[in-house]
């Protein structure tokens, strides 16, 4: 598909660019754009000196509801090159959209990497098979397993080469340097994640996002709040009943909520169950420099604490 935006929809983006200023250059005059923070500082370990890597989504807004303005629709039209995450988290980045991005080198970092599947349990047994839509749809958390982001940085790295072969040597070295330090996380993730019960690792989160952190590390998701990998999508009244007998029949002990999740409904779950909710886990925004999780490794350290203080 290749059809360009009417006009009535690119007139408000071309009288933004009157007044939005374009993205920031790279010593070397390349301009390259990451839509999630989470991902600009994975990419910019690989881009080191060589490379500014800006961002698109700011920092604390829900990816899964963005909407790009005007001015973002500019900046992304007059950068050299676009990093998504890629696997439909992107859902804004349509057919129509992305066939008005003819100049821009797209680097998809989850690229070859393969969904998972929904493991036993993640289907509540109060689903039918109309209930179970959602987990048709594949997961696009992947860089919620550090093992999975190596791959990411991969990616990254060849496409960078691709449009900076003098940088080369550098994206290399970078790249296996920031491999080295995701290797150590995950074995410091495992490392901490073993002091916690095996009966104790039965879990429920706000939304379907910690589904390959789970696989990695030995946690069974017995059930979520949104049914769906997407933050958009709400629980039915029944849907909630089932959820509130799930966690009765199985003893869980913990709901766990991402930063920006609306706690009404997990609250409510609480005071019917007695189960503690944990806020504060960073899943698709980093922080600023004096927040919990000013980057990706940090983020991850963040929240292996949290939830091994919570079920330990």
């Amino acid at each position: 598909m290749n059809k360009k935006l009417p006009l009535i929809v690119l007139l408000p983006v071309l009288i933004a660019a009157c007044f939005s200023p374009s993205p920031q250059e790279s010593s070397n005059g390349l301009q390259v754009i990451a839509v999630e923070s989470f991902l600009s500082d994975i990419a910019q370990q690989v881009a080191g000196d060589r490379l500014t890597i800006q961002t698109l989504i700011p920092q604390g807004v829900d990816p899964h509801t963005f909407t790009p303005t005007p001015r973002d629709i500019i900046m992304l039209t007059n950068s050299d090159a676009i990093i998504i995450n890629g696997a439909g988290f992107e859902a804004w980045l349509n057919a129509d959209f992305d066939a008005n991005l003819t100049d821009q080198k797209i680097i998809t970092a989850s690229e070859g990497l393969v969904s998972r599947k929904p493991g036993m349990g993640e289907h509540r047994e109060d689903e039918t098979d109309g209930d179970a839509h959602s987990h048709e749809e594949g997961d696009p958390h992947f860089w919620l397993n550090p093992l999975n982001v190596i791959k990411y940085v991969e990616n990254i790295r060849d496409g960078l080469i691709l449009m900076d072969q003098d940088g080369e040597e550098i994206y290399r070295k970078n790249a296996q340097k920031y491999t080295e330090q995701l290797l150590e996380l995950d074995y410091w993730i495992m490392n901490e994640v073993s002091a916690i019960p095996e009966k104790n690792k039965t879990i429920i989160t706000n939304h379907e996002s910690f589904g390959y952190f789970a696989d990695r590390y030995g946690f069974r998701i017995i059930g979520t709040i949104i049914p769906g990998v997407s933050t958009g999508s709400s629980p039915s009244p029944r849907q909630l009943t089932g959820l509130v007998e799930t966690i009765k029949k199985y003893n869980v002990k913990v709901i766990f909520l991402e930063t920006g999740s609306n706690p009404q409904l997990a609250n409510q779950i609480s005071n019917e169950t007695g189960i503690q909710v944990v806020e504060d886990l960073y899943t698709h925004s980093l922080t600023d420099a004096d927040g919990n999780a000013p980057s990706y490794l940090q983020m991850m350290r963040w929240n292996t604490r949290l939830i091994v203080n919570a079920l330990r």
